[in-house]
């Protein structure tokens, strides 16, 4: 059970990194929007945030991102929960995206 709960929970950062934030061409997983990720009984549990809370598709974004987890095989259903503190910095950028906007 553990390898099938490890090989669901990569998928579903396969489709954290299908959702893009708007602002910034990177995928919300590598800027460190994903505070945390759960899986229990095949339910994904999602705390992320935003990169401000102005963003302009703030409302939509947790329902993209419930959309693109839902459709992965194997996940029964998902729970996204936005919030904003602690609030996003540009330290919580993952260093491959770092390389990817040139900041490194």
């Amino acid at each position: 059970m553990i390898n099938q709960d490890i090989e669901l929970e990569e998928k579903v950062i396969g489709a954290l990194k299908r959702v893009h934030d708007p602002e910034i061409p990177v995928n919300i997983y590598d800027l460190g929007l994903i505070y945390e990720l759960k899986i229990e009984e095949s339910i994904v549990y999602i705390t992320m945030t935003l990169t401000t809370p102005n963003c302009p598709i703030a409302e939509d974004m947790p329902g993209l991102v419930y959309n693109e987890v839902k459709s992965v095989d194997g996940v029964k259903d998902v729970k996204v929960e936005l919030v904003f503190d602690p609030p996003w910095d540009k330290d919580m950028i993952s260093e491959a995206a770092l390389l990817e906007l040139g900041l490194l």
